[in-house]
């Protein structure tokens, strides 16, 4: 391991492989990005997940298919071999001899989430890597069936082999790639020159991961590098983008677009009198958040308009950077949801003295309320805009960030996307058949349809009238193998005690 560069005060060993941008400024800050592309199409596998054997029917539900946003009720779903064969009226269910019927009792059924900006406590040296299994079951147990990991390693190429073959329960994987940046740090591949940035595409490309992943200290010229030969390897290239390349830029070279990275710069006005905003570390820099007040809105909305033209897809996660950046939480806040139990007591004790940093009453004469909270509406307004502009838009919760567990941070992130303005079906849409989609793999799940993988989740409420109920989880199937509520809960303890209890 490498010792990360820019590292202000002491973080617990192996934060910056986790965490690279809790390590880049003068505070820990714990984002970072990770890949997804848009013009070529993710490295397939013959199948990303197991399928269960026997006859599943889900009874007495209203299922939300996705294919639209109308709710079909008094109806029931029926699975062989983890596979959808009816989804229709109740009345019309011929259930065959031997197969596990499960009572919905009024419920809702929903398609499997996906969540396309995700990483793993044990990615780093805090938490071992026998821990995986088990953190992918929490994903599992709070409805996330798709995951897309944003810093690849070889054991999560592992773990996405264990998950085909059904070794283990857990969400299909997509892996992006060790990042890419332009500066030494932990899991990662500099990338400095031309010479480098090839080798570094080539090496993605045979190693086995889905992406090429981006994140920091990337100059256009190698930036320009990686995505051409990324285009000769014929593999999508996702994540951040620096100001000195440009969201315009990025998008019309069809790189995936993650954290809304550089659209801040790009809306400043003409007359601004900085160029630097509030993109990835630079929102630690207090010099930086009088930008605000030189964001020009007409340029907001004509940005999202060229970047939905672009067909490029944008995982703005919301959550986190509104959440932590913006809006705020208290300790108390924080330490009482449920994702506190899951945090390694050394990486909880490094974000504890980032928070505190971040939030020193001194930066709030520059960071003040009014300026954090035309931050969060700015952001949300992009999000709005593009949606509005028809562009394509994927949820992913950047967790574990912030205190912000994976599996349950989706269900927040799609409740960001509803502040933001989107309506709750289309909220629902980027966590299910905009993933799918982007995967190139809108044939095998994503909507609830027969032919399609048997993943579901059964939930009490309709979502499309209230996001949070995607989180009021009574089951969920995967690949047609059905886990109660108690079983979900055991793989969330199980998922606790492997990180928190590792150290």
């Amino acid at each position: 391991m490498t010792t990360p560069p820019l590292r202000w005060f002491p973080l617990p060993h192996g934060f910056a492989r986790r965490f690279p941008l809790l390590v880049l400024t003068g505070l820990a800050v714990v984002l970072a990005c990770r890949p997804q592309p848009a013009a070529a199409p993710a490295r397939q596998l013959a199948a990303r997940g197991a399928l269960a054997t026997g006859d599943l029917a889900i009874t007495n539900v209203s299922v939300v298919t996705m294919t639209d946003s109308t709710v079909m009720r008094d109806a029931a779903v029926l699975a062989h071999d983890g596979r959808i064969t009816y989804v229709g009226p109740q009345r019309e269910l011929r259930v065959p001899i031997g197969t596990r019927v499960i009572n919905g009792r009024g419920g809702y059924v929903i398609p499997g989430l996906a969540d396309m900006h995700t990483h793993l406590f044990s990615d780093g040296e805090e938490v071992p890597d026998s821990a995986g299994p088990a953190e992918l079951g929490v994903m599992v147990a709070n409805g996330v069936t798709a995951v897309r990991l944003m810093i690849g390693t070889p054991e999560q190429l592992a773990l996405r082999d264990a998950v085909r073959a059904g070794t283990i329960i857990g969400p299909q994987l997509w892996v992006a790639s060790p990042q890419l940046t332009g500066r030494a740090s932990e899991n990662a591949i500099v990338t400095t020159t031309d010479a480098e940035a090839g080798e570094a595409v080539r090496r993605v490309k045979r190693e086995g991961y889905d992406f090429v992943k981006l994140t920091l200290f990337l100059t256009p010229p190698v930036w320009e590098s990686i995505i051409d030969e990324a285009a000769r390897e014929n593999i999508a290239v996702v994540g951040h983008v620096e100001p000195d390349v440009g969201v315009v830029r990025a998008a019309a070279a069809g790189q995936q677009l993650e954290h809304l990275d550089s659209f801040l710069e790009a809306a400043l006005a003409d007359s601004a009198p900085m160029k630097a905003s509030l993109t990835q570390y630079r929102v630690f820099q207090m010099r930086n958040w009088p930008s605000l007040d030189f964001i020009d809105p007409g340029k907001v909305d004509a940005l999202a308009g060229a970047v939905a033209r672009s067909g490029v897809y944008v995982g703005p996660t919301q959550n986190v950077f509104n959440t932590a950046f913006g809006a705020g939480e208290s300790l108390d806040t924080m330490s009482a949801r449920p994702d506190f139990k899951h945090w390694p007591p050394r990486l909880r004790e490094g974000y504890l003295r980032a928070h505190a940093r971040y939030w020193a009453p001194a930066n709030d004469t520059i960071k003040t309320p009014e300026r954090r909270a035309k931050y969060v509406a700015i952001r949300d307004q992009f999000v709005k805009a593009l949606q509005d502009s028809g562009g394509k838009l994927l949820a992913g919760s950047d967790t574990p960030e912030w205190f912000h567990l994976y599996g349950s941070g989706l269900h927040r992130e799609l409740r960001a996307l509803v502040h933001a303005g989107l309506t709750p079906y289309e909220a629902l849409l980027t966590a299910t058949r905009n993933p799918a989609q982007y995967l190139g793999a809108s044939s095998a799940w994503g909507t609830i349809e027969t032919g399609k993988r048997a993943d579901f989740v059964l939930v009490t409420g309709n979502p499309l009238d209230d996001i949070t109920n995607t989180a009021r989880i009574r089951g969920v199937a995967v690949g047609g193998r059905w886990l109660d509520r108690v079983t979900l809960d055991q793989m969330i303890d199980r998922g606790a005690r492997a990180t928190a209890g590792s150290q």
